[in-house]
């Protein structure tokens, strides 16, 4: 004991649940300060502590008469720092020892003088031999009949020789109370102390055999004449667990239904469904229903909102750091957070993206949301034919579930998310009802206040909400459109997709593909040969792709150099090197025909993928007047080409073409690429040039290209789609587009780098087409002077009537 030379006051470390004895060595979880702080001082000083166990574990902050005065004094064998911050300490006990007095000082730590408390009236030698094997007899009787003591732990008591340790370690394995335990660590007397201990033992032992001799009464009892009785106690038994468990969850639900915050007719509405809870069995299907219900509603966010906190300077950047271009819809964004500054509980608008694919329409939702601060959350409507999918099943049926409205609700977890309901347009309709009307509710600032879900059956306020659709077309029924504030995104120019590919698509495809700084550069000139020659698009998903397939390839490239064990250089994609990338062109960039061809006329056509060029050929061969129309044409384009020709017939006189010329001959009209379907009036002055270029053998002009509407007289109607239109012709090297006047409007919304590619002309009647299109004036009747009539032609070659052409 010469170690306990202690020339302070021992530290103090309060125990719970445990008693520690000399000569055991023991692991202890330490994390309250008080302790923390003692074990630290022993660590400086000498690595002992006293360690008293607390009358009352409970207590958190204990004071020198929350603990027992004799405890042990141990040494700090090894500490421990576990990730929930408390502290593993390995101890082994020394001696018992009594506080003569515990305080606390400045440090948090407990400290105290101690009196070693030395071991008395120990056995004789004689006699010591037979107290150990009675020891070691009773521990191994009660391990017989209780498996709680392992063999290890019996094997390593049986190794023990001095009796006072023995005593102690079996005292600390034994499975008996803590009072019980600090009574014998309280005992000094050896002999009365081994006394206690054999009681303890026996009596544990005899409480164990009548344990297991009543369990085996009761099996064989039941086994014999009681099994029905018993199985029915247990079934009660069961029953009673069930329903103390259903007690517990119907006050937890209760309760949850009270601070979910949620209207007065959904409370009222799930204090009935409660009600119906609690008087069905558990485990019904009813009941099963009826939880399940109940949960879906408390997981609405009925008041719970994000913040957004935005300014309209701080969006704008955001937006444009997420998106080049776009000036219209960013523009709109900022001014929606404008207004909203101002007043906050406005209603939100409804905007509807419609573009071509991969023109940044998903994406741009998510930078809206990031801009203005909310929880983005995302409904693809493609394919949806079932009303159910919006308005939610009813409960009553097998699988139902609440729609998808609800479930973004529920997946935001707040109340006034951006909802982008994607691809509006792939709506369909059958037998199960039309999921677009249902829609109107939704998207209606007048009824959207109290929509109903099938399943909820409550109102649910949506009117914070933020909807934006997206669609590749207009194609969505008129109701559902006028809901709408439709924001058109054409297609990129050439410019805005280097910019967009320098800007985003190269430094992600970078990343994805795990190129390091400065391995590749990609040069403008070679992106701008990968948009004209590789990629024809409206949007950029195929350029992001032919990036994509460039890096994967760069980095076969350096890994190949790495196991050659060579230098890795750096890999320059110029135009020059293309081809080894990317194989040969698959696209011609500059005009589809460079010869001017009799009856091939280049139309400019739109579609829900963006614009392109369609090739309109006309001929004529000895028939009896028929016309053919192929290509695949749709019905609105058959009356074009019917209109075209009255248009044309109308002026053959005009134009000095004999009436025999339609009468002996038969005419084909096609359109190329005669699997694609093809509608639309627009082609009208396209088939009529077309037409009067084959009777007059007069040939078109390669350069230029064409799109309007014609009518019987000749006139030329406005068209949509015009910057689709432009971009088309200007990825084909088109010179010259020929457009109609009332068009006029439309060219001062687009871009100068859209216009500046072109001369561009603006007719009103079909005459002036002929005058632009063809390379040379058909032979004219001379003029003669004639008494002035009605006709439903208007009148030709007058100066009035000459083409506008605007060149930049």
């Amino acid at each position: 004991m010469n170690d306990l030379e202690y020339k302070n006051a021992m530290p103090v470390v309060p125990l719970r649940d445990v008693v520690v004895f000399p000569r055991v060595v023991m692991s202890l979880y330490v994390g309250r300060q008080m302790s923390l702080d003692a074990l630290n001082k022993a660590m400086e000083e000498g690595g002992q502590v006293f360690l008293a166990t607390q009358k009352v574990p409970e207590t958190d902050e204990p004071k020198g008469d929350d603990l027992h005065d004799v405890g042990c004094v141990a040494n700090v064998l090894q500490m421990l720092r576990l990730p929930d911050s408390t502290v593993k300490v390995l101890v082994e006990g020394i001696s018992r020892a009594r506080a003569v007095y515990i305080k606390q000082e400045d440090s948090d730590a407990l400290l105290s003088e101690i009196t070693l408390l030395p071991t008395t009236n120990a056995p004789e030698e004689s006699e010591a031999v037979a107290v150990r094997r009675a020891l070691i007899g009773q521990i191994t009787s009660y391990a017989k009949v209780n498996s709680r003591l392992g063999d290890d732990l019996l094997a390593k008591i049986k190794e023990i020789d001095d009796l006072g340790r023995l005593t102690d370690h079996i005292i600390s394995a034994f499975p008996i109370s803590l009072e019980k335990r600090q009574l014998l660590l309280e005992i000094t007397d050896l002999s009365e102390r081994i006394d206690k201990l054999l009681a303890h033992v026996a009596r544990e032992i005899e409480e164990q055999k009548i344990e297991r001799k009543i369990r085996g009464r009761v099996k064989n009892q039941m086994e014999k004449n009681h099994r029905e009785y018993y199985l029915q106690e247990q079934a009660r038994a069961i029953q009673r667990e069930l329903s103390d468990d259903q007690n517990a969850e119907m006050d937890s639900l209760k309760k949850r239904v009270g601070n979910a915050g949620m209207s007065k007719q959904a409370l009222e509405k799930c204090e009935q469904e409660l009600k119906k809870l609690k008087s069905m069995p558990p485990m019904s299907a009813e009941a099963t229903v009826t939880r399940t219900y109940l949960e879906t509603v408390l997981a609405l966010p009925w008041n719970k909102r994000s913040p957004v906190g935005n300014t309209p300077i701080k969006a704008r950047k955001i937006l444009d750091d997420d998106h080049y271009g776009l000036d219209k819809i960013k523009e709109r964004i900022v001014e929606y957070l404008a207004v909203q500054k101002r007043m906050p509980n406005g209603k939100a608008p409804i905007l509807c993206f419609v573009g071509p694919p991969g023109v940044g329409k998903t994406s741009l939702g998510r930078s809206i949301a990031s801009a203005t601060g909310r929880v983005f959350g995302r409904i693809s409507l493609g394919g949806v034919r079932d009303e159910a999918e919006i308005r939610g099943h009813r409960k009553t049926y097998v699988g139902s579930m609440p729609g998808k409205v609800i479930n973004a609700m529920t997946r935001a977890g707040v109340k006034n998310p951006i909802i982008l309901l994607d691809e509006i347009d792939k709506m369909g309709y059958d037998f199960r009802g039309d999921p677009s009307s249902a829609l109107l509710e939704v998207l209606d600032p007048e009824q959207n206040t109290s929509f109903v879900d099938h399943y909820v059956e409550v109102d649910f306020d949506l009117s914070e909400v933020m909807f934006i659709t997206t669609a590749n077309n207009m194609d969505i029924p008129p109701a559902l459109l006028d809901r709408l504030e439709i924001i058109r995104l054409s297609g990129y120019t050439e410019d805005e997709r280097v910019n967009i590919a320098q800007r985003h698509l190269i430094p992600r495809q970078f990343k994805e593909t795990g190129i390091e700084e400065g391995e590749a550069v990609f040069s403008r000139a070679s992106v701008i040969d990968i948009i004209r020659y590789y990629t024809r698009e409206a949007g950029v998903r195929a350029l992001e792709r032919t990036i994509s397939k460039i890096c994967r390839k760069i980095v076969l490239q350096s890994e190949r150099e790495k196991e050659k064990k060579r230098a890795v250089r750096q890999k320059r994609v110029i135009p020059a090197t293309l081809e080894k990338y990317l194989g040969v062109r698959q696209h011609r960039y500059g005009l589809t025909a460079t010869d001017n061809k009799v009856g091939q006329v280049t139309g400019l056509v739109w579609t829900s993928v963006g614009g392109d060029l369609l090739s309109i050929e006309s001929c004529h061969f000895t028939g009896r007047g028929k016309i053919i129309r192929t290509g695949k044409l749709g019905q609105v384009l058959q009356e074009s080409v019917d209109t075209a020709f009255s248009a044309v017939r109308s002026r053959c006189e005009h134009y000095q073409i004999k009436p025999a010329t339609w009468r002996d001959n038969d005419f084909h009209i096609h359109l190329p690429e005669g699997a694609i379907p093809k509608d639309g009036p627009s082609a009208g002055i396209g088939i009529a040039t077309a037409i009067l270029s084959t009777v007059t053998n007069v040939p078109v002009r390669a350069d230029t290209a064409m799109t309007g509407e014609i009518t019987l007289r000749g006139e030329v109607l406005p068209i949509g789609g015009l910057k689709e239109k432009l971009l088309a012709a200007g990825r084909s090297g088109i010179k010259r587009v020929i457009l109609p006047k009332e068009n006029e409007k439309d060219l001062s919304e687009l871009a100068p780098e859209i216009k500046n590619k072109f001369e561009i002309c603006l007719v009103t009647w079909v005459d002036e087409v002929f005058e632009l299109a063809l390379t040379e004036k058909p032979a004219l009747k001379k003029k003669t002077p004639v008494k002035k009539r009605r006709t439903l032609v208007p009148p030709i070659g007058k100066s009035s009537d000459l083409p506008k052409v605007i060149t930049h």
